[in-house]
């Protein structure tokens, strides 16, 4: 309940200037109570009163209060979203939240919406008044209740981001170390004629030295997250093309690029004098937003000799979208796909129809991750010439 009656504050902004006051409260009484104290107060000034998010924005918008008490937990988007709309459409707009709630992730959520004041409701209607008139005159104000508990939260969260901020900072360095070549080898897998065991083909694997270990797939995901995915990847493919002279010299040297990857020119400048000893794979496990753009990208590549593969097909987000949109020389089933394909049969008639369609396209079909004999067999009675996995070979430093 507010308390009556009023201790009248000094009049903000100059002179006998009142205090504009837009009000949004979603409940009926206390909208209609809060509406009879400010109307009754005489340096203030009620200019609206809305019910929701939505209503309290339009009002903003239209009038520019000088002040918006807003409650926490209205319809059609919150306190949260009508304090960052009224900021933004009508900067000169200070917001104070109000609410039952005391909680600490209460405050903070509005305060990161722009308010610069949090009152809790039940206090009484002067101190509503008070707190009006300090925030309008630039300074803020927060209920005594949640003072502690806002000091706390605020710390412990600056606590946090700058444990993170480091955290975002080392690991960048140590990406950073490995595009420079520190840390970073390269492992080569044989890709083999299933009949022979011969060798076809070697694909190149980065290894990097860290502590703790972690897998190159999780760096790899990192350094696409702060933006240094595309340098990681170029670094890689540099310091594998340098292995082409210790290979069979019938075997060509198969290397992973992203999309992003393959739109680089420099791309081009590192393959070029190697490229008909080159096969480009691109993993089907990202999104591609523009399959035209991709395959323009690809078109030099091709000129310079270099083969295109598509990784991981049967997997990941585009399925036969890839290979449909791409046209690839070689196209890569996924271990999801080998695995235990001697005992499943909807393996089997996936794979069966994989490699129709490949035959159909004048496409290379490698299988990919074969771990036992049994899979090797099947695989080769299915029609599949060529493949890569533990059972045949593991990755290893040349």
């Amino acid at each position: 309940m507010l308390a009556s009656p009023l201790v009248s504050a000094p009049l903000p902004l100059g002179g006998n200037a009142h205090v504009r006051v837009l009000l949004a409260d979603d409940e009926p009484a206390l909208r209609d109570a809060l509406s009879t104290l400010l109307a009754q107060e005489p340096s203030l000034a009620l200019v609206g009163a809305a019910a929701d998010a939505e209503e309290a924005v339009t009002l903003a918008q239209r009038e520019q209060p000088d002040v918006a008490l807003v409650d926490v937990s209205m319809p059609a988007g919150g306190g949260p979203r009508a304090a960052r709309e009224i900021v933004r459409s009508s900067p000169r707009t200070r917001v104070i939240a109000l609410s039952a709630f005391e909680d600490r992730s209460t405050v903070l959520e509005m305060l990161r919406a722009g308010a610069v004041g949090y009152l809790v409701k039940g206090m009484a209607g002067e101190e509503i008044v008070d707190s009006i008139h300090r925030v309008a005159n630039g300074r803020a104000s927060v209920s005594a209740e949640v003072v502690d508990g806002i000091v706390l939260e605020l710390s412990s969260q600056l606590r946090r981001e700058e444990i993170e901020l480091q955290r975002i900072r080392a690991r960048a360095a140590e990406i950073q170390r490995f595009v420079a070549g520190e840390g970073l080898a390269i492992h080569v897998q044989p890709i083999v004629d299933l009949t022979t065991r011969e060798p076809v083909g070697f694909e190149a694997l980065a290894r990097f030295r860290s502590l703790p270990p972690r897998p190159p797939n999780e760096w790899f995901a990192e350094a696409a997250a702060l933006e240094l995915g595309t340098q990681l990847e170029l670094a890689t493919i540099d310091r594998a093309i340098t292995l082409l002279p210790r290979l069979p010299a019938t075997a060509y040297l198969s290397l992973n690029a992203s999309h992003r990857t393959v739109r680089s020119p420099e791309l081009i400048d590192l393959l070029t004098g190697s490229a008909g000893r080159v096969v480009v794979e691109i993993t089907e496990h990202e999104p591609v937003e523009d399959y035209d753009e991709l395959a323009d990208s690809l078109r030099p590549l091709r000129a310079l000799g270099v083969k295109i593969a598509i990784d991981d097909a049967g997997a990941g987000y585009a399925s036969l979208r890839h290979t449909l949109a791409l046209a690839p020389d070689i196209v890569k089933v996924d271990i999801s796909l080998v695995r235990s394909i001697d005992l499943d049969r909807g393996r089997r008639a996936l794979a069966s129809a994989l490699i129709s369609f490949a035959d159909e396209m004048d496409m290379t079909i490698v299988a990919e991750g074969i771990e036992t004999a049994a899979e090797l067999d099947t695989l080769r009675e299915l029609g599949v010439r060529f493949g890569q996995g533990y059972h045949l070979a593991e990755p290893a430093a040349l």
